[in-house]
């Protein structure tokens, strides 16, 4: 199976500002990467990655995309990692220039341990 993304998700992504693009398509490519099986909805009007019972959302911001939703200690050490950039209980904003300080493997952890649906 693979990732099934809803023409409400497609138009959110076309409507994001040129220059947070490059850095939602490659979060939402490598969110799809760790769960390839996810299906992409609007939710709260962002895109969201559901999983079983467990979501993860991308939304474009003013100054670039942030990530929300996974429960405390299911980031993968993310945070631990990155602490200046959770701005609150579930959320991490990234700039363009915070993000490319960071792999693409980390990013992965981050959406495979937000997302694993084995996990209750």
């Amino acid at each position: 199976m693979t990732a099934r993304i809803d023409a409400a998700v497609r138009d959110y992504i076309d409507g994001i500002p040129a220059e947070h693009r490059p850095l939602f398509d490659r979060l939402h490519e490598l969110v799809l990467r760790a769960c390839p099986d996810a299906n992409v909805v609007l939710s709260y009007g962002m895109p969201t990655y559901k999983a079983g019972k467990r979501r993860l959302l991308l939304g474009a911001w003013k100054h670039g995309v942030s990530i929300y939703g996974w429960r405390k200690d299911e980031d993968g050490g993310f945070v631990a990692r990155h602490p200046a950039l959770k701005t609150s209980t579930g959320t991490i904003q990234l700039r363009p220039r915070d993000a490319d300080g960071i792999s693409d493997d980390e990013f992965v952890e981050l959406a495979r341990a937000a997302l694993d649906a084995d996990q209750t």
